[in-house]
């Protein structure tokens, strides 16, 4: 599968709400293609489909091997995803592919819950925490047309240049 171009703000797709996923085949390619464009941004640990023009409710998250995981799921690629339990709460770092010049501080849940379909339709139920709970929820926001500079308390403060990108 290829992989894709990444849109960047303000593309008005990034502001979108997805559309659910009940197609298989439509799922194995958004699937494949997520995961090889994932995969081309070394450092990368996370995208949704609306960031590659694709209205459908889909994600792909792996935090193994990164730094800041403390636990995780592995490759996770999932339709349809829904936050179904949420506790704690904690603000770190964030940064986007289609925002690539700035982070910010976010406030997110530390320990979440999500029931998926799997590429192939078949129900999953994933719980999560930490730095791969963050990028859950950072993934997810964006089949609502929410980018984490939606998350901020304030734009003034807890905005800021990346330094370097990966």
């Amino acid at each position: 599968m290829p992989v894709r171009q990444v849109l960047r703000f303000p593309h008005p797709a990034l502001k979108l709400t997805a559309q659910s996923v009940s197609d298989r085949a439509g799922a194995r390619r958004v699937g494949a293609d997520l995961l090889d464009t994932m995969r081309s941004f070394p450092g990368c640990v996370g995208l949704a489909a609306t960031q590659l023009d694709e209205m459908l409710r889909m994600v792909v998250v792996d935090v193994s091997g990164h730094p800041k995981a403390e636990t995780s799921n592995g490759l996770l690629v999932l339709a349809n995803p829904r936050l179904v339990d949420r506790e704690g709460g904690e603000v770190a770092r964030e940064g986007c592919l289609s925002i690539p010049h700035l982070t910010a501080n976010v406030r997110r849940s530390t320990r979440i819950a999500v029931e998926a379909l799997t590429v192939e339709l078949e129900p999953i139920e994933i719980a999560s925490e930490g730095f791969e709970a963050r990028c859950l929820q950072h993934e997810m926001d964006h089949l609502d047309g929410l980018l984490f500079l939606d998350r901020v308390d304030s734009l003034a403060r807890d905005v800021f240049r990346r330094k370097r990108y990966r």
